[in-house]
């Protein structure tokens, strides 16, 4: 793991969502999400909401919006819905409303991908940005490109980026 650029103050106390967006996933074989939850929390975050919800580009705008009345909450991360396949809408329905996007979230869980599963990555529409003054993450659903977004970009630069949005 490479330092970060400028020492940052001690560690926030942050609050996350993290919402699986399938059409087929239960509470009990939602994987990815209880991945999410458990690594969060394991990095000393909390997850202040947790929710399945098909994958309609309705009830994805319609969980951003209710999500963002939150004060408490600096974070939102999605699952699934990522890739090409024509119910697969998550990226669709996020990236249009994103205010400012995170390009380089994309283009590094892609490359980091790309060591792991090879050229397959290329149907992968991870995407980042801030939306009503939250983060807004949107992830592929399976557990392994969990598990790397979150070890290897989200948790390690969750505080700085929070603390940017806030300082503004």
């Amino acid at each position: 793991m490479t330092s970060a650029p400028h020492p940052e103050p001690s560690a926030m106390t942050l609050s996350c969502a993290v919402i699986t967006v399938s059409d087929t996933r239960s509470l009990e074989t939602d994987k990815s999400g209880q991945l999410m939850q458990e690594l969060l929390q394991e990095a000393g975050y909390s997850v202040g909401s947790y929710k399945i919800i098909k994958d309609e580009p309705k009830q994805i705008h319609a969980q951003l919006a209710a999500l963002c009345n939150y004060s408490d909450l600096d974070a939102i991360i999605f699952s699934g819905g990522t890739g090409i396949a024509p119910r697969d809408t998550t990226y669709d329905a996020l990236e249009s409303l994103l205010e400012k996007t995170l390009p380089g979230f994309g283009e590094l869980f892609r490359f980091l991908s790309y060591q792991e599963i090879g050229s397959r990555v290329i149907a992968s529409r991870a995407v980042a940005g801030v939306y009503r003054g939250k983060l807004v993450f949107s992830l592929p659903g399976s557990s392994n490109a969990v598990r790397l977004a979150l070890e290897k970009l989200i948790i390690p630069e969750l505080d700085h980026l929070v603390r940017i949005i806030r300082s503004s």
